[in-house]
């Protein structure tokens, strides 16, 4: 089921992934990208290749992912995404369920502007990001641009439409020692914004 919904993904959008700064590679990594569509993540994953699909996570919001059983199971059955909660108490800790999937060994996507963007430019990253970079270390930070998706799947659409979009993978960062959160996460979002395709 996920080898089909990865081409039927590659079908609709096309599903490109460029690798412009680093490799396809075997190791324990946290994709971040910006975010225009719910289809942002099932592009990433349907553009990395198969083996690392297999271990590679999504980051999915459970009241909008769990809202149907369709919905539930495709994410669990399929993508095994790791669910977040976008309302909860004080006492919870947002970035418990992420912590737990990194901890085990799998790869994640997530998107650290924590809610979707209309413009073109990414909005300013939440923290969520540098104290993952905090906690591991040795977990390989990539930046990713995603292109068209937008127009794929606008925000209130529910049919996609097929257009031609891209993944382009940009060079790998890791906190630095001493650098405080707002740095980073300017860096962080710099590179980003550095995977951009630029417009001949």
């Amino acid at each position: 089921m996920g080898w089909l919904l990865a081409f039927v993904a590659r079908l609709v959008t096309g599903a490109q992934g460029h690798w412009k700064g680093c490799p396809p590679k075997a190791e324990q990594r946290i994709y971040f990208a910006n975010h225009q569509s719910h289809l942002d993540w099932v592009l990433i994953w349907a553009a990395l290749p198969r083996e690392l699909r297999a271990v590679t996570r999504p980051i999915a919001a459970r009241d909008y992912w769990t809202a149907t059983p369709f919905k539930q199971w495709i994410t669990t059955a399929v993508f095994n995404a790791v669910y977040v909660s976008r309302t909860r108490t004080d006492e919870q800790d947002p970035l418990e369920p992420l912590v737990e999937a990194l901890k085990n060994g799998d790869s994640l996507v997530i998107f650290p502007e924590g809610t979707r963007s209309a413009g073109g430019e990414p909005q300013p990253f939440k923290s969520g990001l540098f104290h993952l970079a905090e906690q591991f270390p040795d977990v390989s930070l990539v930046p990713a641009w995603i292109d068209n998706v937008q127009r794929v799947m606008p925000k209130g659409e529910v049919v996609p439409v097929p257009i031609l979009c891209t993944v382009t993978f940009g060079t790998p960062l890791q906190l630095q020692p001493g650098e405080d959160k707002r740095a980073f996460l300017a860096r962080a979002r710099s590179a980003v914004l550095a995977a951009r395709p630029q417009v001949r």
